[in-house]
C-alpha cells in the first residue's frame, strides 16, 4: 500500500450479538432507511401547503400500512432482483443462498419493481390514485438509498475499479490494489444529492401539487446518477459487451430514464390541461 491509498476500516458486519441473536449493520441500515422514510412521508402528508387545495391524498396514519407494502416490495424485489439480474447461475446452483440476505446482495432495480407493485396494491386497496403515493415514496427513497449504500460499504461489496486517487481504498477480498469506494459515491449522489434535489422540488417548486412530477424527476435523476457511478465499478460488473465499460446497472437504468421522461411529460401536460379548465 502506498501513501496515497487508504486501508479499508474493516468494520465488523455484526453490530450486536446476544447469544443466538445476531444484529448486523446491513439489516440496521435498511431498517433505518425504512423508518426514517416512513417518518418523512408522514411529515409531507402533515404539511397541507404542499398539496392541491391543502388536501393530502391520505392521512399520516395511513403511512403505517403503506410501510408494510413498501417494505415487502423492497425486500422481496431487491433480493430477487439481485438473484435474477446479477448472479442467476450461482443462486440457481445454490438455492438456499437466496435466503441469506444478511450476507448482502440487494438490487435497487429489483427493489424498485417490488416497491412499484407494493404501491399499486396499496393505492388500489385504498381507492386512491397511484401517482400521489408514488410521489411520496419517491421523495423518501433517497433516505433508504443512502443507508443501503453505507451498508454496501460496511460489507465491502460492490467495490470500485482500481484507482490511484488519494481516497482510493484497499478492500478485503478485492486484491491488493486500491479501488474507488464506488458505494460511497452512490451514497453521496443517489442518497444525499437526490434527496436535496427532491426536497427543493417538493418544498420550493411545490411539485406535489402536480401528481407524477416528483416521481418522474426521481427516476430521471437516479438513472443519471447511477449510470455515472457505474463508470467507477469493478470490471466484474461489465459483462454485457466485452471490452466496453457497459455495466448491468447502466442497462437497467436506461428504462428508468425513459419512464421518468414520460412521467414528467404526462404530469406537466395534465397540469396545463387543469389550468386551462380552471375559471379565470
Amino acid at each position: 500500500m502506498t501513501l496515497l491509498e487508504i486501508s479499508f476500516p474493516a468494520i465488523d458486519p455484526i453490530a450486536l450479538e446476544l447469544g443466538p441473536i445476531v444484529v448486523r449493520w446491513y439489516g440496521l441500515a435498511y431498517a433505518a432507511g425504512l423508518i426514517l422514510g416512513w417518518l418523512y412521508i408522514r411529515a409531507l402528508l402533515s404539511d397541507g401547503s404542499l398539496w392541491p387545495d391543502h388536501k393530502a391524498p391520505m392521512s399520516p396514519d395511513d403511512v403505517d400500512e403503506l410501510l408494510v407494502f413498501v417494505t415487502a416490495g423492497v425486500i422481496l424485489g431487491g433480493r430477487l432482483g439481485h438473484v435474477l439480474f446479477y448472479h442467476p447461475g450461482f443462486y440457481f446452483a445454490n438455492p438456499l443462498e437466496i435466503l441469506a440476505i444478511w450476507k448482502g446482495g440487494m438490487a435497487f432495480h429489483g427493489g424498485l419493481i417490488g416497491t412499484g407493485i407494493g404501491m399499486w396494491l396499496f393505492a388500489r386497496r385504498r381507492g386512491i390514485s397511484l401517482w400521489p403515493v408514488a410521489d411520496l415514496v419517491s421523495a423518501a427513497v433517497p433516505i433508504g438509498l443512502f443507508f443501503g449504500r453505507v451498508a454496501n460499504f460496511i460489507n465491502a461489496e460492490v467495490v470500485g475499479s482500481p484507482s490511484s486517487l488519494p481516497w482510493a481504498m484497499v478492500f478485503p477480498n478485492a486484491g491488493p490494489e486500491a479501488r474507488h469506494p464506488a458505494m460511497l459515491y452512490e451514497a453521496a449522489l443517489e442518497g444525499i444529492a437526490l434527496f436535496l434535489l427532491l426536497r427543493y422540488l417538493t418544498h420550493t417548486l411545490r411539485s406535489l401539487k402536480t401528481p407524477g412530477l416528483t416521481t418522474g424527476v426521481f427516476l430521471l435523476a437516479y438513472g443519471a446518477f447511477r449510470i455515472f457511478c457505474e463508470l467507477f465499478k469493478i470490471v466484474d460488473y461489465r459483462q454485457i459487451i466485452e471490452g466496453l465499460p457497459i455495466t448491468y446497472g447502466m442497462i437497467y437504468s436506461i428504462p428508468m430514464l425513459a419512464v421518468g421522461a414520460w412521467a414528467v411529460h404526462r404530469a406537466r401536460t395534465a397540469k396545463r390541461a387543469e389550468l386551462m379548465r380552471s375559471p379565470g
